[in-house]
């Protein structure tokens, strides 16, 4: 099957539900035709028994009228209307006795005996012949009563194949209803099976290019299924590698114009340092500014530099996580510390709010990221402001709030402001502009983590919330 493609799998599960449906459909459409044709013969069988009853019950007054005038007018005819009226009568009494196999012979050997007797009397009956009579009248007064009985019976039998016609009905409904059932199931079971065969593969799909987004090239991609979607697994894969290995030369590019621009950067400043030392000799005032402008520029060219190699560290470094057990609270803790002279020097207080709440998470990653996320409260808190951090449990998962007492994020910010290298419209007031990579660190460690960051609307300062799962 997996030689077959996509298009023509979901032709063959097509083909396969369709045929089901279109078995169980001939299926009833026969049985229904079969109990049709059960019901015309039932019912063409009720009318003949119907008609035959009359018909004979219609020969034997014939038969009675015919043989009483005989003997009144002793004419000939009406003995022979008699013969004819018994010999139609007798063929009733045939096709009632081959309709119903069942029909007593009794009663069939009693009326021919009595049309027999009957017969006797007429042939040898002559005018004014009384003695024949009374055994004419005998038989006449017997022949109703046959009749009556076979009637009975010819409703007994057209009672009892109505009854077997209904339990046929009652029968091939069942039939049809566990047709039709397992039919349904059938075709839901192949419908179930094509689908996990056929979904299967596009999950697999769906989470390769997922990971491809999250830039996590090094786990292989392999996807089975139809031809189709596995030759779309090899491109995907082929892709992975195409991208790892332009993250690699990146890498190697990165590494590279590093070195390169440091030694003659280094130079730069050890010139400047030694121009504004005078070493060759005394400097105007415009000298001295100008070596002053030299070394600025040069002491930002080199921390920019130093933050592209951090920030593409960190974005390597969030593919590979070292998962542990880790106390959100104590590692809150640990991080504020770190920052605890940072903080002293500006007067900021720094709160940290919640419960211990554990996570399965790479401790210094997570650290890194709450450490950029303080770092940025502290750059834009005023002197004296306060820091809080709140741990916490989320619907499904753990949450840490920060928020500070800085100036916030301008709403046309809000968007980008985890963007490398983007720098709001609003800067903390007597510092340097930030090179814009902290939050977006924090964005890329946390993203490896399965969570998220965001920037919540807050009346003052900037409300960050993190939220990850329990098994990040």
């Amino acid at each position: 099957m997996s030689k077959l493609s996509f298009r023509q799998l979901l032709f063959a599960a097509f083909i396969l539900i369709a045929g089901v449906l279109t078995a169980t459909s001939l299926q009833a459409l026969l049985t229904l035709e079969r109990l049709a044709r059960l019901g015309r013969e039932s019912a063409a069988q009720a009318v003949m028994l119907t008609e035959q009853s009359q018909r004979l019950s219609e020969r034997t007054l014939a038969m009675e009228r015919s043989a009483r005038q005989f003997l009144v007018l002793d004419d000939g005819v009406f003995r022979d209307r008699y013969f004819a009226a018994w010999q139609e009568a007798d063929a009733a009494l045939l096709a009632l006795a081959g309709a119903m196999p069942g029909l007593a012979p009794a009663l069939q050997a009693e009326w021919r005996a009595q049309g027999e007797a009957a017969w006797a009397v007429l042939k040898t009956a002559k005018r004014r012949n009384r003695g024949g009579h009374p055994a004419l009248y005998k038989v006449f007064e017997r022949l109703p009563v046959i009749n009556d009985s076979l009637a009975r019976e010819s409703k007994r039998e057209i009672g009892r194949r109505g009854d077997a016609l209904l339990s046929e009905l009652e029968r091939q409904r069942g039939l049809l209803a566990a047709l039709v059932a397992g039919a349904v199931l059938l075709a839901a079971a192949l419908a179930m099976c094509f689908g996990f065969l056929l979904s299967r593969p596009l999950r697999r799909i769906e989470s390769a290019i997922e990971r491809l987004g999250e830039n996590r090239l090094d786990q292989p991609i392999t996807v089975g299924g139809p031809a189709d979607t596995r030759r779309l697994g090899q491109q995907l894969d082929w892709l992975r590698q195409r991208l790892a290995d332009l993250d690699a030369d990146k890498e190697r590019f990165l590494r590279h114009i590093s070195h390169e621009l440091k030694t003659p950067l280094a130079a730069l400043r050890e010139g400047v340092a030694l121009l504004e030392d005078e070493v060759a000799g005394p400097l105007t005032s415009g000298q001295r500014e100008i070596a002053g402008i030299l070394r600025q520029n040069t002491a930002s060219l080199q921390t920019q530099i130093e933050d592209l190699l951090r920030y593409n560290t960190a974005a390597f470094d969030a593919q590979h996580l070292q998962r542990v057990n880790v106390d959100l609270l104590q590692l809150l803790h640990a991080v504020v510390d770190e920052q605890r002279l940072q903080c002293q020097a500006r007067h900021l207080s720094v709160q940290v709010r919640g419960a211990p709440v554990g996570a399965l998470a790479d401790r210094d990653k997570l650290a890194a990221a709450l450490a950029n996320v303080l770092s940025n409260a502290v750059r834009f808190s005023p002197d004296g402001g306060v820091i809080v951090f709140t741990v916490g449990a989320a619907a499904h998962g753990l949450r840490i709030d920060c928020s500070d007492d800085g100036p916030g994020v301008a709403p046309e910010d809000a968007e980008r402001i985890f963007e490398p290298f983007y720098q709001g419209a609003r800067q903390a007031a007597g510092a340097r502009n930030g090179n814009g990579i902290g939050l977006s660190i924090v964005r890329e460690y946390i993203a490896a983590h399965h969570g998220t960051v965001t920037l919540l609307p807050s009346p003052t300062g900037a409300h960050f919330r993190i939220e990850l799962p329990y098994d990040a």
